[in-house]
Parts: C-alpha cells; sequence; structure tokens
C-alpha cells in the first residue's frame, strides 16, 4: 500500500513513511489512527490560529467603518457651519 502512495505524491513524508512502518510490523490499522490523529491535531491549531486572525480582521474593518461613519458626519456638522445665515 504504502509503494503506490509514494509514487502518487500525495501524501506528505510523515504519514507515508508513518503507514510503511505499519505495513512492515503488521499494525496498519493503529498507525492509520495515529497518522489521523496527528494530521487532526494540527488540522486544529491550524483553524484556530486562523479563527484568531479573522476575528482581529473583522474587528480592524469594523472599527474603520465606523471611523468613516463617525469622520463623514462630523465633515457634515462642520460643512453646515460654513453656511452663511
Amino acid at each position: 500500500m504504502a509503494g503506490p502512495l509514494i509514487d502518487a505524491n500525495i501524501f506528505p513524508l510523515l504519514a507515508l513513511s508513518m503507514i510503511k512502518v505499519g505495513e512492515e510490523t503488521g499494525q496498519l490499522d493503529t498507525m492509520l489512527l495515529k497518522v489521523a490523529s496527528t494530521y487532526e491535531k494540527s488540522l486544529k491549531e491550524v483553524v484556530k490560529r486562523f479563527t484568531s486572525l479573522f476575528g482581529s480582521v473583522v474587528i480592524l474593518v469594523m472599527a474603520l467603518f465606523i471611523a468613516i461613519v463617525i469622520a463623514s458626519m462630523f465633515l457634515a456638522m462642520y460643512g453646515i457651519l460654513d453656511l452663511p445665515f
């Protein structure tokens, strides 16, 4: 099973080497579970980083939008003061 997967060049080297060791020792099912748990942990970490970064970007965009709205309100008020009575 490891030979065709290595030839396909789809999976990372760590997963392929773990699959190869699992085949050689006769514990492929256990090794595949270890591969799955390893990549699940790394995926959770990436998702955690992405959500924290995305939350920060959303807060920054909302702050910029509110600043533009407030600036436009102040510019309108100052514009009214320039009108002759």
